[in-house]
């Protein structure tokens, strides 16, 4: 009996090649501009209630790395997505990608927003980087059907 198109995506390796010291470089890199992003938020939350233009720097900053880390979290990403078949053959993977891309967009936006002048964030610095927030919640949460679901990345040990 021939196998289903399912059966032949689940047998595909979905090792991460991308990796230093055997450990998936994107895995790595991605929790830097979620954390930057997410970052970017609360400063621009506490420059809107105290008015400190503390706040308004941080929040130049925060943004401007959450970008730069989420370029090279997407570059590492990319790299597996084209690399790896296991990978690529998972529409989920593709949604993933899609998601990031838009994540790593907005953070540009909001860093862009910023470069013009710090102190003017309100209201559309603010609103972006809520933007950007809910851009790191939809793909994390596809990024983490890959691992859990699907078993993206993960290298099993055949010593356990």
């Amino acid at each position: 009996m021939p196998k289903t198109i399912l059966e032949e995506v689940r047998e595909l390796d979905t090792n991460s090649i991308v990796t230093l010291a055997g450990h998936p470089i994107h895995a790595m890199l991605v929790s830097f501009p979620i954390a930057l992003v997410i970052s970017t938020l609360g400063c621009d939350i506490f420059y809107w209630w105290g008015g400190d233009p503390f706040w308004a720097r941080a929040g130049l900053w925060a943004s401007g790395f959450a970008f730069w880390f989420g370029v090279a979290a997407s570059l590492a990403g990319t790299a597996e997505l084209l690399l790896v078949k296991g990978i690529r053959k998972r529409a989920a993977s593709w949604i993933h990608a899609t998601a990031g891309v838009m994540l790593v967009s907005v953070a540009g936006a909001n860093w862009g927003l910023r470069l013009v002048d710090h102190l003017n964030v309100l209201p559309v610095g603010l609103l972006v980087s809520a933007l950007g927030t809910v851009s790191v919640g939809i793909a994390g949460w596809h990024g983490g059907k890959l691992v859990f679901d699907h078993g993206v990345g993960l290298m099993v040990s055949t010593k356990d």
